[in-house]
Parts: structure tokens; C-alpha cells; sequence
């Protein structure tokens, strides 16, 4: 460095640091702002390089030359500054090729201009060398541009300032760090060249923008080191915070205080069928379900019952407030669980209970009871008939409970849909296996059409519950099957008793006490059979006596969603007769 000025020699001091912290940058792409990062640092450095030439040039065009280079790095620093600034914070979805290119627009026309040699004086309308204390250097008169671009470069370095100063609050102290570092590094060059433009330097034509870029590169290489920069960095914690809004299960709205949608997950737009597009900014009450029901910026409130895409549901919704650092309220937040599943699994569990608590505990006293008497008599074989029936009853409750469990085992893979016949054909040879005196029959050809697997098990528990209850010496079972309009409707009718209208209201209630209890388990697995499917089931009596029991389901290819309903199940669910009428 022999010869070089003492000025020149600071100088070279922030090159080194520039490009230390430049490389560090570098090496850590393709981490969130390490591009940009080291993008702004090459531009710190080449400005200052390219002002040491000027310094130590000793003609006034030969000082101009440099100069004018000089742009170059001066239009990439706020620049780098920004996009660094909006990508390490997470706001990446704005660094697109259009917003780069948008930002580029005023740098590059300055650089094009000094290129051209400025023939129109818009950046320097007049040069000349001024020999001061500390050094020569090239004054300028500056130009309209001069001014332009030194606004721009402000405005820049503002707009990134912005979110990293969101950080400097953060409750993670890596992140506070960090952002106290960039604010450093930043905000001395900004006010040195604020300095310089407002003419408040004394020495005339120096600009001590470069030499405060010495203490941007401490501050930045502090900031790669010390604060792990570039290696942990806020930008996934906010791009996870995104996703988790808009992948949750959950609808989730967003309400202003004066009553306004302010935003809404990808959920809730799917669920209850609202374009988000123009969802922002309607009433809440036009939106949102049953909004007018949830009161208060705080409380669980359901479950309701609410028609969405995947048709009535019930949900519990969770309302709190939202305020902002002062603790004034901005909003609300609304969410709603689907707790369908949960009631349906509290239902199954609740029956099951009953079956091994009352019927399998009765079967099982009565063969307690009945053994001590073929103790004392083992020839009685009215004893030895009813141990038999109660054991078989027993054998019977067992096989429908493990039934009942496959069908609703959250982690077994959906069986692909079946054809329709060789769903009847199995019910029709179990039933006769079973029952052989039963006279079964198939009325009518059956529709060529695949249906859901789980009919399986419901055209089974039909079959067996129309000669289980059956009081007579041959019972009669006569199924017919019928398609309209994307759905199947099967039909199982007997000659039997008929069912007790208790058994419809602890149906139709979805729920069982004490004292109201279905009979068996045979129903409640046709019925929670035809729900996962978004089917329907309903009774008829038959004349002169018998019941029909019609169960209505999707054809195999229609099958809604998460078991949902359809106009054409409630409906149906609606009426009070069915069938067929044999």
C-alpha cells in the first residue's frame, strides 16, 4: 500500500470486510436472503474499490471515469438491501421476476445513462477536481436524476427496514440479534449518504458512504457469525405459520371488528363452498355459518348442525379475540371443528358398551344359571338348548362387534366398490348357511352397477335381523334392488313381528340411556354402515305384517367424501316408507 493516502487506505479496509462478509453470503445460498445478501456486499465493494481508483487518479477525466463506474455498485446496494430484506423475513412470494424487474427499472436506467456519457448533464451537470486536506476529489454539480435516484435508493432502503425492524421485538433473542446487526449495517452508509446529499460534509466532493461501509461489513460478518444470519433465519417460521393456516383441517375465518371477512383458510373455502376471492371484505353474517350465533371475542359454542360441501355436519366452533401489541381488539378468529367423527365414534362406543355390559352379560347369567341345573340333571334338554342359544347369541354378538371394529378402523385402506349382485349373492348364501329353513328370495333382476364395499356388511345384518327377530317356523326374507340417478336402493322385507317403534326413536336419536336401548347390534352397524357412505336407511311395515327396511347408497363411483351426505340422503331420510311393498 505504498503510496496510497491514508484515506485510500480506510478505504481498502471495508473492501476487505465487504468481501469477507460477501463470501460468507455466498457460500450460504441457497439459505433465504444469502443471494440477495451477498449481492448488496458486491455492490458495497465495488463502490468503494472503484472510489480508492478515484482517489488516487490524478486527472480530471481520469477521476470522471471512475466515477462514473462507481454507479454501478451504487444502484446494486439498495437494491440487494431490499429483496435481501423481503426474502430473509419471509416475505418471499414478493420476490418474483416482475418485482425484481420492477425494481431494477430506476438503477438501470441510471446506469445506461452514465454509459452513454450522460450527454444531457441529467446525473452530473458540471465536474471538477477539488484538493482538500484529506485528499483530491472529483466534485459534481449534480443533475434532476442525480436527485431521482438518490430518492429511489432511500425509499428502498425504508420499504426493507420495515420488516427487519418487526424482528428487533422478537421473543427469539437469535432473531433480535440479528436484526440489530442488519439495522447497523444499513443504517450507517444511509446516513452517511444523507449526509453527503444535504451538502452537511464540509469537505466538498467527498462522499463518506463507502468508509461507513466498513462498519456494515463488521456488522454483517457480526451478523453471519455471531447470529448465525443466514443459517437461522425467521423466514420458514413465517412461511410455516402460513402453511399451518392453510393446510389446517379446520375452516378458520377471520373477522374485523366492524364485522368484515378479513381472511379465511383454504379449508373454509372448500368446506362451505365460498370464493375467497371475493369472501374478503363481505359481511361476516353473508360468509360465515351461523355467524349471528356466535357471540362474544371469546367461547366454544356447539355443536351445530351446518351444511357444508360434505352436507350436514355438526360443529363445535371456536370464537377468541384478536388484539394487537397495545391490546386493542383488531378482529376475531373463528373456527370450526368437525366433530361428526368424534360423536360417531362416542356413539359406537356407547352401544358397545351396552352390548357387553347388558347383552352379554344377560346371555351370559342365564348360562351361568342354566349350567348349575345340568349339574344336578345333565338329561334336561331344555336346559342344554338354552345354554347352547345363549352361547351361540354370545359367539354371534362377538362376531358383529369385531364387524362393527373392522368397518370403522381409522388405519385399514377403503375397499374399492363391489358389484351390487355379488353383494346380494353373499348375503343370500350367509343367510341360508345360517338359517337353512328360511325360503330367501331375489325379486326382479339386479341392476349391473358396483356400489361401496361396506353394503356388504349392512345387506348381512338386514339378512340376519329379518330372521333373528322372526317368530315364525320358516321365515321368509325377499331383497329387491333398484338404481336412479347415481343411486342404489336395496330392499330387505320379512314376515316377521315387525320392529318395535322403540327401536326407530333410539335410531333416529342417535343414542342410547338405560332405559332406551336397541335390542341388538344389528341395526346400529346397518345404520352406521349407511352414514359412512352418506347413505340413508328407512322403514316401512309390510302388509299384512312384516317391515321393509330400504337402505339407499351411492353407485361405487359416487361415493361422497369423508362418508357426506347428499340432498337425495336426507331426503330420503325424510319419509316414512320405502320398498317395495311385497
Amino acid at each position: 500500500m505504498i503510496g496510497l493516502s491514508p484515506l485510500s487506505v480506510a478505504l481498502l479496509t471495508a473492501v476487505v470486510t465487504g468481501t469477507s462478509a460477501a463470501i460468507l453470503a455466498w457460500r450460504e445460498r441457497p439459505d433465504a436472503g444469502a443471494t440477495w445478501l451477498a449481492l448488496l456486499l458486491l455492490g458495497q465493494v465495488w463502490w468503494t474499490t472503484f472510489l480508492v481508483f478515484e482517489l488516487e487518479a490524478s486527472t480530471l477525466a481520469a477521476k470522471a471515469l471512475w466515477y462514473d463506474i462507481q454507479w454501478v455498485g451504487v444502484v446494486l446496494v439498495p437494491v440487494g438491501w431490499l429483496l435481501f430484506a423481503l426474502e430473509y423475513t419471509g416475505r418471499d412470494r414478493y420476490v418474483r421476476p416482475g418485482v425484481v424487474a420492477a425494481a431494477c427499472v430506476a438503477p438501470a436506467i441510471t446506469v445506461l445513462v452514465v454509459a452513454t456519457g450522460d450527454p444531457a448533464g441529467l446525473i452530473v451537470a458540471n465536474r471538477e477536481v477539488a484538493d482538500t486536506a484529506v485528499g483530491s476529489f472529483l466534485r459534481v454539480d449534480p443533475g434532476p436524476w442525480y436527485y431521482v435516484i438518490a430518492g429511489y435508493t432511500y425509499l428502498l432502503g425504508l420499504i426493507g427496514s420495515v420488516p427487519i425492524l418487526q424482528l428487533v421485538r422478537d421473543d427469539a433473542r437469535p432473531f433480535r440479534g440479528q436484526s440489530a446487526a442488519l439495522l447497523v449495517g444499513t443504517a450507517a452508509p444511509w446516513v452517511s449518504s444523507l449526509l453527503h446529499v444535504t451538502g452537511a460534509i464540509p469537505v466538498p466532493g467527498l462522499d463518506p458512504t463507502p468508509l461507513a461501509f466498513a462498519v456494515s461489513g463488521v456488522a454483517y460478518l457480526l451478523a453471519l457469525s455471531r447470529f448465525r444470519l443466514l443459517t437461522l433465519t425467521p423466514a420458514p417460521r413465517r412461511r410455516a405459520r402460513q402453511l399451518v393456516f392453510e393446510q389446517l383441517h379446520d375452516p378458520v375465518f377471520v373477522v374485523g371488528t366492524e364485522g368484515h371477512v378479513l381472511d379465511l383458510n383454504r379449508s373454509a373455502a372448500d368446506v362451505f363452498e365460498v370464493d375467497r376471492r371475493t369472501a374478503v371484505g363481505e359481511a361476516a353474517s353473508t360468509v360465515i355459518p351461523r355467524y349471528d350465533s356466535l357471540n362474544g371475542d371469546r367461547g366454544d359454542i356447539g355443536p351445530l348442525s351446518i351444511v357444508g360441501r360434505n352436507g350436514r355436519q355438526p360443529y363445535e366452533i371456536t370464537v377468541r379475540g384478536v388484539s394487537d401489541d397495545h391490546g386493542r381488539a383488531v378482529g376475531r378468529l373463528i373456527v370450526f371443528h368437525d366433530v361428526g367423527e368424534y360423536l360417531g365414534q362416542q356413539q359406537r362406543l356407547n352401544v358397545l358398551n351396552r352390548v357387553f355390559r347388558h347383552d352379554v352379560r344377560t346371555e351370559t347369567n342365564l348360562i351361568h344359571g342354566y349350567a348349575d341345573q345340568l349339574m344336578t340333571n345333565p338329561s334336561d334338554e331344555r336346559a342344554l338348548s338354552i345354554v347352547k342359544k345363549s352361547a351361540s347369541r354370545i359367539l354371534d354378538l362377538s362376531e358383529r362387534t369385531r364387524t362393527a371394529s373392522e368397518l370403522f378402523d381409522p388405519v385399514s385402506e377403503p375397499e374399492p366398490p363391489v358389484p351390487l349382485s355379488e353383494v346380494v349373492d353373499e348375503a343370500v348364501a350367509d343367510l341360508r348357511a345360517e338359517s337353512p329353513d328360511a325360503r330367501v328370495s331375489v325379486d326382479g333382476d339386479l341392476p349391473d352397477v358396483s356400489v361401496p364395499a361396506t353394503l356388504r356388511v349392512v345387506a348381512s345384518n338386514l339378512c340376519s335381523n329379518a330372521v333373528e327377530h322372526n317368530d315364525a317356523a320358516a321365515p321368509s326374507v325377499w331383497l329387491e334392488a333398484a338404481v336412479e340417478n347415481g343411486w342404489v336402493e336395496l330392499s330387505v322385507a320379512d314376515d316377521g313381528p315387525g320392529i318395535d317403534p322403540a327401536e326407530y326413536e333410539v335410531l333416529a336419536h342417535g343414542t342410547e340411556t338405560p332405559l332406551e336401548h336397541g335390542s341388538g347390534i344389528g341395526l346400529w352397524i346397518v345404520k352406521w354402515g349407511i352414514d359412512q357412505v352418506g347413505g340413508s336407511v328407512s322403514f316401512a311395515e309390510r302388509e299384512p305384517h312384516g317391515t321393509i327396511v330400504t337402505v339407499s347408497v351411492p353407485t361405487g363411483d359416487a361415493v361422497p367424501i369423508n362418508g357426506a351426505g347428499s340432498e337425495h340422503a336426507e331426503s330420503a331420510e325424510s319419509t316414512d316408507s320405502a320398498g317395495t311393498g311385497q
